[in-house]
C-alpha cells in the first residue's frame, strides 16, 4: 500500500490541534512523509520546520497518502473534513480514524470509507498533550489484520502500545473502549475539581488532604496531577481542554441511554465542565472544571 517511490508510506493528518500537531510531528521524526491540513492554517504553520508539508486544504493533503490520520474535533466534523478529500483520496488507502467521535458516528463515518474503497481503521488514543508529544499515546484499534503491517508504522510514531479490540473497524469496538475509559477520567477529574472546591469553601489546605490519604489506596497519581494543575493555575496550554471533554462526556452518556444504561455521574461531568466552559474556561485543560463548583469563582491559583 506504499507509494512506489518510497519504503514507508506517505501519511495525511487531518486536524492538527492539541493532539494532532504532535502526533504529525512524532510521524514526521520517525521518517514518514507527512502532509498536513488544518481549519486553522496558522496553527499547522510550525510543523513545518519539523519536515511536515502544511496544506490549504484536505484534499491536497490526502493527495498521494498510503495513509489518512484524522484527528479532528467530533464525528459531525470528520465527515465533513473527509467529504472534503473525498475527490482526492485513492480507493485501497488506510485511513485511520482517531477523533473520539461516540458509537453513532462510526456508523456513517465507516459507510463514507465503504463508499470509497478505504481501507477503515477505528483508532482512538487514550492520552493527553504530554504523551502524544513523547510519542507515549495508547493506541485502541480495531480493523482487517491483513491490512495492519500498512498503518503499523503510523501506530509505531504515535504510540507506546496498541491494543486491538476487534478485525471490523465499522464495529466500533475501539470507539467503545475508549468511551469506557474517557468515563473513568472525565469521573476522576469532577472528583478531584469538587475535593478542592470542597477544601476551598471549608477552610482546608489541600495539603493536609494529600497527606492524609498519601500512600494509601485513595492517593492516585492522576489525582495529584490534575490538582497540581489547578492550585499552581497551570490551566494552559491545556492537557485535554474543558470544551473536549464536555463534548466526549456527552458522548458517553449517549452511549450509555442507547444501551439502557443510565449514567449520571457522566452526566453529572458533562454539566461541570459545561459550566466551565461557559464561564470562559472552554480552551483550558480540564482541570478548571473545578471553577464550575463556584457561583462565584474565586481567584485563579487560590486552590
Amino acid at each position: 500500500m506504499t507509494s512506489s517511490s518510497t519504503t514507508t508510506p506517505t501519511v495525511a493528518v487531518l486536524g492538527t490541534g492539541i493532539m494532532g500537531a504532535p502526533m504529525a510531528r512524532n510521524l514526521a521524526r520517525a521518517g514518514l512523509a507527512v502532509r498536513a491540513w488544518n481549519r486553522t492554517r496558522d496553527k499547522a504553520e510550525p510543523l513545518t520546520a519539523e519536515g511536515v508539508t502544511v496544506t490549504g486544504t484536505p484534499a491536497e493533503a490526502v493527495t498521494g497518502a498510503d495513509v489518512v490520520l484524522t484527528m479532528l474535533y467530533d464525528g459531525p466534523a470528520t465527515l465533513d473534513v473527509m467529504r472534503q478529500a473525498a475527490e482526492a483520496l485513492r480507493p485501497g488507502t488506510a485511513w485511520v480514524q482517531s477523533t473520539t467521535a461516540g458509537i453513532e458516528a462510526i456508523d456513517d463515518l465507516a459507510a463514507f470509507a465503504r463508499g470509497h474503497d478505504l481501507v477503515f481503521f477505528d483508532a482512538p488514543v487514550l492520552g493527553t498533550r504530554q504523551p502524544a508529544e513523547a510519542g507515549q499515546l495508547l493506541v485502541l484499534a480495531a480493523g482487517p489484520e491483513a491490512h495492519r503491517p500498512a498503518v503499523a508504522p503510523v501506530f509505531d510514531a504515535v504510540g507506546a502500545r496498541t491494543v486491538w479490540t476487534g478485525e471490523d473497524g465499522a464495529a466500533g469496538t475501539a470507539t467503545r473502549l475508549k468511551l469506557v475509559a474517557n468515563s473513568w477520567v472525565l469521573a476522576a477529574t469532577s472528583a478531584a475539581g469538587e475535593v478542592l472546591a470542597l477544601a476551598e469553601a471549608l477552610g482546608v489546605d489541600p495539603a493536609h488532604f494529600f497527606d492524609a490519604i498519601g500512600g494509601g489506596a485513595l492517593d492516585l497519581p492522576y489525582l495529584r496531577v490534575k490538582a497540581d494543575l489547578v492550585l499552581n493555575d497551570r490551566l494552559t496550554p491545556a492537557q485535554f481542554a474543558v470544551a473536549t471533554a464536555a463534548k466526549d462526556a456527552r458522548l458517553i452518556v449517549s452511549a450509555g441511554e442507547r444501551n439502557g444504561v443510565r449514567l449520571d455521574v457522566a452526566a453529572a461531568s458533562a454539566a461541570r465542565m459545561e459550566r466551565a466552559a461557559a464561564q470562559g474556561h472552554g480552551e483550558e485543560d480540564m482541570a478548571a472544571a473545578y471553577y464550575a463548583s463556584f457561583e462565584q469563582p474565586p481567584a485563579r491559583g487560590n486552590g
